[in-house]
């Protein structure tokens, strides 16, 4: 029998079809809404927590601290109690109230913080004093090490190979990189294309980071093509993938299939791979669906 740590990842492709303006190209979106924990960060929650008891750096008993918007948090905080881990996540005070509910329902301490560059100072003062242990997904190599290991051979596999454009969301950037990482070593010509709000939009899950915020993690040479995406537009095919695909997701879905779907346009042929990043459940307050 499993445990619930042993279901995340080997999430689903499901084919776009009604969406698709292209029926030479073929578009599949990665439903990372199907891990336990609802979306794409199970799995580098699940890395950065297993990898720092792995080289010692913390033990059960240890006291947590992340800066989050919500994905990884609720990652982090159902993993944390599995590893016997305290856990206090930051959040904007913007946050949907099923996030922070989520949060709160596995244990962990929430703390809500206007605007998430102020939740990163906080959590890294807080850090600081010795009190808490910083994961630090946004400069932590074991975040996009996670997608390295296992979305990106999962993709290789279930395409069969015949992957050509690889479209994420970019917030932390850690399934851009890993994917990017991985995808790259099998074929050096699949495109990675990253989307990010444009300057006007808000977009959760999807950053548009000031210079001085800009993740550690990010290497701009692993990223082929990057794409602005408005609110408007994640929105309405966010609407859209419920209403004529099935497909329950987040807004940043949305945009990433918008970016996709314009990818899409511009081909005579391929395979396009989207990440569809949680599941639409954790937007009923907002209003996204309205």
């Amino acid at each position: 029998m499993a445990g619930i740590i042993d279901l995340i990842g080997n999430t689903p492709l499901v084919e776009i079809t009604k969406l698709n303006p292209n029926p030479n190209v073929k578009i599949y979106a990665k439903l990372e809404g199907n891990n336990p924990g609802g979306s794409v960060k199970d799995r580098a929650a699940l890395n950065m927590i297993r990898s720092a008891l792995d080289r010692g750096e913390i033990k059960a008993g240890t006291k947590l601290i992340e800066a989050t918007s919500g994905n990884t948090g609720i990652a982090l905080a159902m993993i944390a109690r599995l590893f016997d881990l305290e856990i206090e996540l930051v959040m904007p005070s913007n946050s949907t109230k099923e996030r922070v509910l989520t949060m709160e329902a596995f244990g962990a301490k929430v703390t809500l913080l206007e605007g998430i560059e102020a939740c990163r100072d906080y959590a890294v003062e807080k850090a600081a004093k010795g009190d808490y242990f910083l994961l630090n997904q946004f400069a932590n190599k074991d975040n996009y090490l996670a997608h390295y290991k296992t979305t990106g051979p999962e993709i290789w596999r279930d395409t069969n190979g015949s992957i050509t454009h690889f479209v994420s969301a970019m917030g932390t950037t850690g399934s851009i990189m890993g994917n990017s990482m991985f995808l790259k070593e099998k074929n050096p010509n699949i495109q990675i294309i990253g989307c990010q709000p444009t300057e006007e939009s808000s977009i959760p899950g999807i950053r548009r980071w000031p210079a001085a915020y800009l993740p550690q993690i990010f290497d701009p040479k692993r990223v082929d093509r990057i794409m602005d995406v408005s609110q408007a537009e994640a929105t309405a095919m966010t609407r859209k993938l419920a209403r004529t695909e099935g497909v329950f997701a987040g807004m940043s879905s949305g945009g990433a299939l918008s970016a996709a779907v314009k990818v899409a346009q511009e081909l005579e042929s391929g395979v396009i791979v989207f990440i569809a990043c949680d599941r639409g459940d954790r937007y009923l307050s907002s209003d996204l669906f309205g």
